[in-house]
């Protein structure tokens, strides 16, 4: 399984698809792994050089000492990149993974293409917010706060729909280490880029969940007002969209990467 040393921290990634097709990163949620993306993965990798990676301290990758920071997680990202061979790439991430490919797409806009930012915000809930869910983590474990999460990661009806995958996703987040999870949510304490998204240059797909409480539609409506290129989707889905509503967000993801330059409004 491939690996990268990424400031002293071995993130394991995968690549799939031909190998001379335009590259795609994948960029995992809090809690999650890149196992996040397996409704997508076998579409997108038809079209794409697929690549996914464990977040640092999530899935295979190592789970070094927090806190973590929003610059960290996307000099990860660029050295999954180099690591693959992607001089440039389309990046598509949900929640703490679209928080990073805004990042991208601000710091390292020479190696972006397009960005897909889904159920994600400038600035994600509060310092407090963070504050308390990290000492919640600390106090009760992430065993508690995965039974609690569902409620946030998909609707009602998905979960009586659903019930083998909501366990499953329950589960990567029950096994999610403590150290990895608490170091992610110090990064998304401390990040804000309201100020900057504006200076976005890439033609943007923003995704919402009509039901996400964690990061509502009026964050991808505040997004979209200001990334000059942007163009917003809602789905019938809560914080996972992609998960919940996997046909529609595939489908939206591969109209985007493959429209015309321009033709995304």
């Amino acid at each position: 399984m491939p690996e990268v040393d990424a400031g002293g921290c071995r993130l394991h990634y995968t690549v799939e698809g031909p190998a001379g097709a335009p590259a795609l990163l994948l960029s995992n949620s809090l809690g999650t792994s890149l196992e996040l993306w397996d409704e997508q993965a076998a579409q997108l990798r038809a079209s794409f050089r697929l690549i996914r990676y464990d977040s640092r301290g999530h899935g295979r990758s190592d789970v070094p000492a927090g806190p973590y920071s929003l610059e960290r997680l996307g000099r990860d990202a660029l050295a999954v990149l180099d690591a693959a061979g992607a001089k440039r790439s389309h990046v598509c991430g949900l929640s703490i993974g679209g928080l990073t490919a805004l990042w991208l797409g601000l710091r390292a806009p020479d190696r972006v293409d397009r960005l897909v930012v889904a159920n994600s915000a400038a600035r994600i809930g509060s310092a407090s917010l963070w504050e308390e869910r990290m000492q919640t983590a600390r106090s009760q474990g992430l065993t508690f706060l995965a039974e609690a999460g569902m409620g946030r990661w998909f609707t009602a009806r998905f979960r009586e729909q659903r019930p083998e995958q909501v366990e499953r996703f329950r589960a990567m987040l029950a096994a999610c280490p403590l150290e990895g999870y608490l170091g992610c949510c110090a990064a998304l304490r401390d990040a804000d880029l309201r100020p900057e998204v504006a200076g976005i240059a890439a033609d943007t797909l923003l995704v919402a969940g009509r039901h996400d409480v964690a990061t509502p539609p009026a964050e991808g409506e505040w997004l979209c007002a200001r990334i000059p290129r942007a163009r917003l989707v809602a789905l019938e889905a809560a914080h996972l969209s992609n998960v919940e509503q996997a046909e529609a967000f595939t489908s939206a993801v591969l109209a985007f990467l493959s429209a015309r330059s321009g033709s995304h409004g």
